[in-house]
């Protein structure tokens, strides 16, 4: 019989209760990528005051103890009794979801928080939080401790000053890893300071003594610039298109480069919308549009040209700014008006226009580029109809030197992409053949960074793996096709690995992201070292991981290094990187769009000075370098 079902089964979360029993409801998940969401939503209300002109500097500060501190010098969240509530507005607005100055429409015209959620639930998934408020010539004060006020509202003393501080120590019961990433953060900060032209932002990691303060002048055009640093550019300056209208503003800016890659940024009240919207939507119409109207009205040819030919090599950063902006989900990762991709497209096909008539010599140069990918994409089309014909997978039979698994549910299944036949041979006698599947590589996987489609369907590695994945690309990407849910990167731990996961990751990201999204991806951690302590034996993954262990064994050690996964038997591989019960699997995730994006085209791009650069910033940081 079934369990009894009745009213005393309903509970009732009350408070912050349903934040900390749902977490992922409000900021996506609980891993790194949640954890500086919190962040994102405290500093949200800093930017929000910054975007009606009442701040003009934030500080970020990452505490030595892990907590964060933002600090404005808005307005302050206001701290008088509410009228109907029976307590300070400041504790409400701290402790009551849908509870903020965002629904009146009056206080917060332009906002990036709507619904009055994010810093209650940064509250509540806080292991404790204190808020300081500077206004009516008073300091205000209050604690939290997961949520929960530890006192009233106190008065701490006076101030002419005004602004607002939070201090908040992320959750261990909520967040499995709570330390904040430097670069992450410091990333968005920067992001934020070139969306917010003129505004200061400075950001100090004191757990190294580093601190840094942005501040941006040319706004987006600046950010295009950054962004396109050490690339060859098509034309001199970025393309701008501005307009205000009532309360709205759309803001775009955009540069061609030599790539094949195009980049497309899109933002909503300075909210990073990384699945895009309908506000991207207007600007790619209208920028397929006015160049192929400008081709035709200019007797440059009779092509029509598509959307990826017009946007191949293109940099752009589209920016808005609306009332009452209508984003999917918490996390605002996709804007839904169905109005503003007519307004988007009005505004660029208009300003464009005029831009390509004022200046012809731009025109032909990127109508050229244009016209070039859109012959690369006819040769890419046919090299690809050649793959389909030829396609294993769709003759009932598998592509290459694949060791297929004999699970058919893909959800079950997942595929080892292994360097070199000779660690696929060891591979293939370590694995459960259940629902294990190994595909050997042959040499260097080709750098999709330097190469047009075209060239990609001529490669014979990448075409192998196309097909034995089952989800195409392109147009024909289909995610739901995907034959195995779990596609895991084998390669030597050195030096040499590591290039081929990049080159591998690389093409992922530029061609297949959504497996990276959907967490499909993955790396293995085979160990570099084999130790033997009184028969028993031990695996360390780096240098760092074996000293630790010798440290900790302090006995007599027999130590091996292994200079690739051929050398290890299959014994040792199963132990290490096949038994789903003591491996260690790395999963790949996009932390930040942007910033990922922009680490693909230093690190595996043509240019050789930003990697210059990279290398040199970085070079006193580096840990187990192998040469």
């Amino acid at each position: 019989m079934s369990e009894e079902y009745t009213a005393k089964n309903i509970q009732v979360l009350k408070g912050l209760d349903a934040v900390r029993t749902r977490p992922s409801m409000y900021i996506g998940d609980t891993g790194t990528r949640g954890l500086h969401h919190l962040f994102e939503e405290v500093i949200a209300n800093s930017i929000d005051e910054a975007l009606m002109g009442f701040a003009t500097e934030i500080k970020v500060t990452i505490n030595k103890d892990g907590s964060m501190t933002v600090v404005d010098n808005g307005r302050g969240i206001p701290c008088d009794m509410h009228p109907t509530e029976d307590r300070s507005a400041l504790e409400l607005v701290m402790t009551v979801l849908h509870a903020g100055g965002k629904f009146d429409k009056k206080t917060y015209k332009i906002s990036g928080g709507l619904h009055g959620v994010g810093v209650s639930a940064v509250n509540a998934l806080s292991a404790w939080l204190e808020v300081r408020v500077m206004r009516d010539n008073k300091i205000y004060f209050q604690k939290y401790v997961r949520g929960v006020p530890t006192s009233d509202v106190k008065v701490l003393g006076d101030s002419t000053k005004t602004g607002t501080t939070v201090t908040f120590l992320p959750d261990s019961q909520i967040f499995p890893v709570t330390s904040f990433d430097a670069e992450t953060i410091s990333a968005r900060i920067r992001e934020l300071a070139f969306l917010n032209k003129g505004l200061r932002i400075i950001f100090r990691d004191d757990r190294t003594e580093k601190e840094t303060a942005y501040q941006f002048d040319d706004g987006i055009i600046g950010f295009i610039r950054h962004l396109n640093r050490g690339k060859e550019v098509l034309h001199p300056e970025p393309i701008y298109v501005a307009k205000k209208f009532d309360s709205s503003e759309i803001e775009i800016a955009f540069q061609y480069n030599n790539s094949y890659i195009e980049r497309i940024n899109s933002f909503c009240n300075r909210i990073s919308n990384v699945e895009g919207g309908t506000h991207e939507e207007g600007f790619k119409t209208a920028l397929t549009r006015v160049i192929n109207e400008y081709i035709k009205k200019n007797n440059m040819g009779d092509v029509k040209l598509t959307g990826p030919d017009v946007r191949e090599g293109i940099v752009a950063i589209v920016s808005i700014k609306i009332p009452e902006p209508q984003f999917e989900g918490q996390t605002k990762t996709k804007l839904g008006n169905s109005d503003v991709k007519g307004i988007v497209d009005s505004v660029v096909y208009e300003k464009l226009s005029e831009y390509l008539e004022e200046n012809p010599s731009i025109a032909k140069t990127i109508i050229e580029k244009c016209l070039n990918a859109a012959r690369a994409r006819e040769a890419a089309r046919k090299a690809k109809d050649l793959v389909r014909r030829k396609s294993a997978l769709e003759s009932g039979s598998l592509p290459g030197k694949l060791a297929d698994c004999q699970e058919r549910d893909p959800a079950k299944a997942e595929i080892f992409i292994v360097e070199g036949d000779s660690a696929a041979g060891t591979a293939i006698s370590a694995r459960d053949r259940k629902f294990q599947a190994i595909f050997p590589l042959r040499g260097k996987v080709l750098n999709v960074e330097k190469a047009r489609l075209d060239k990609i369907f001529r490669n014979k590695e990448i075409t192998n793996l196309i097909n034995l994945l089952g989800s195409g690309i392109g147009d024909d990407f289909d995610i739901n096709k995907l034959r195995y849910h779990r596609i895991i990167i084998l390669t030597d731990a050195d030096s040499d690995g590591s290039h081929i996961s990049c080159l591998l990751l690389t093409f992922f990201f530029r061609y297949m992201k959504p497996f990276i999204e959907n967490g499909n991806i993955f790396i293995a951690q085979p160990p570099l070292f084999k130790v033997i302590v009184e028969k028993k034996t031990y695996y360390a993954k780096d240098e760092g991981s074996l000293s630790k262990l010798l440290e900790e064994k302090k006995k007599d050690a027999v130590v091996m290094r292994f200079k690739g996964l051929g050398e290890m038997d299959s014994h040792e591989l199963y132990e290490t990187v096949m038994n789903v019960e003591e491996r260690i699997l790395k999963k790949i995730t996009i932390e930040d769009a942007v910033r990922a994006d922009e680490m693909f085209s230093v690190l595996m791009g043509e240019e050789v000075d930003p990697r210059r650069e990279f290398i040199s910033k970085y070079a006193k940081e580096v840990k187990n370098l192998d040469v």
